[in-house]
């Protein structure tokens, strides 16, 4: 019988220590019945670093900062690509089963949270960009690679990309396939991650999402598709790609970011409450009336087509924007951008449009933005430049 060469058997090792990660911390199931996503685990795991993958010396350091999500999954089988268990496999666990970081950097990890991305908080995501902006000041850590779960990286990303100082590269990478399945994803998508992190071309370019062999900014990407491993785009296109190892650069981000920013998560302690209203055929007030009353201090109006607004929910905004709620013009369509003072009279109502942000990137950047200035004019220049 023939013996598997040497990179499929040691794949097959590595399935195996993620299976066997996962049956230790996994509750016990019912004959038959599909595994469960995993729940929250507590906001915060206590910070410790794990055991540095092999390198040569003079390679660049970089810290593997674990959130949980899927890249640290674990399925019932080997077919089990889509029904898992999210946030199972430790860091140290994901990191000794890939030798191949090894070469290009000297690699270690910290086991941030341990949960499903959909779970994340704000508080949670202040917690995160507090531990990367210490470690980027640190002289020995040349980068930082997060791993996330795929639903809300782009947020996290963009949050980063906001209030992080620092010219050094900081990238999120997951994977839509745990680690137990066949032809899994995110094992190749953190060796590029951290191979990105490493280059020194990638430094000054702000938060970059790693995925998929593509290089993204963290600012434009986002989540097209649920159960393919080519799921991230951005509207505008990659910045690069990630091949065997090389980055490989084809345009540059234009808007302002980390080191550029005027925001810094040292100076922010807590994040207003900003609500997105999704809008459709025949909605009613009723999601953004109870969004008022309990208290939000911003909307995001996701709109249809170019931000448009149905004729029974201008008055309820403009009832809500006297009361001092900003309001936020985007929309639902996941390329172009909201025009200022088309469809709507922005000027007249005192409303800002959200430009090419989604409206969960504009959430956070209503958010940030907040912490700052509630002068309208220049919350709209906010959005301009970022």
């Amino acid at each position: 019988m023939k013996t598997l060469n040497r990179p499929f058997a040691r794949l097959a090792l590595y399935a195996a220590a993620l299976t066997l990660a996962a049956c230790t911390t996994a509750p016990p199931r019912e004959p038959g019945a599909m595994p469960a996503m995993a729940q929250a685990a507590p906001s915060t795991i206590a910070v410790q670093p794990a055991a540095a993958a092999p390198a040569p010396a003079g390679l660049p350091h970089v810290v593997v900062l674990a959130t949980g999500g899927t890249i640290a999954g674990a399925g019932a089988s080997a077919t089990s690509s889509a029904t898992y268990q999210a946030a199972k496999v430790p860091v140290d666990q994901l990191l000794a089963g890939l030798p191949e970081l090894g070469k290009a950097a000297r690699v270690s990890g910290e086991q941030v949270f341990q949960i499903a991305s959909e779970s994340f908080t704000n508080e949670q995501l202040l917690t995160l960009a507090r531990r990367v902006q210490a470690l980027v000041r640190q002289p020995d850590v040349q980068g930082i690679v997060i791993t996330h779960g795929t639903d809300t990286l782009e947020e996290t990303g963009f949050f980063l990309n906001l209030v992080v100082q620092t010219d050094k590269p900081v990238v999120l990478v997951g994977s839509m396939r745990p680690g137990t399945a066949l032809s899994a994803d995110g094992a190749l998508n953190l060796v590029g991650a951290v191979s990105v992190a490493a280059s020194p071309e990638s430094a000054g370019k702000g938060v970059l999402v790693s995925m998929h062999d593509e290089i993204h900014t963290a600012r434009d990407v986002a989540k097209m598709a649920n159960i393919k491993t080519s799921a991230f785009a951005s509207p505008w296109g990659p910045l690069g790609m990630v091949v065997e190892g090389k980055t490989w650069w084809f345009r540059a981000p234009v808007k302002r970011h980390t080191s550029a920013s005027e925001f810094s998560i040292d100076r922010i302690q807590a994040l207003p409450a900003v609500d997105i209203v999704y809008s459709y055929a025949n909605v009613p007030g009723t999601a953004l009336d109870a969004l008022g009353a309990a208290g939000m201090q911003a909307v995001i109006h996701a709109g249809t087509g170019n931000g448009s607004v149905a004729d029974r929910i201008v008055p309820r905004l403009n009832e809500w924007r006297r009361k001092g709620v900003v309001v936020v013009r985007s929309s639902r369509i996941p390329g172009g951008f909201v025009l200022r003072n088309a469809e709507q009279p922005d000027d007249k109502y005192d409303w800002i449009v959200a430009h090419d942000l989604n409206p969960q990137k504009a959430r956070l950047l209503a958010a940030v933005a907040l912490t700052q200035t509630r002068d309208t004019r220049e919350l709209q220049r906010i959005f301009w430049e970022y």
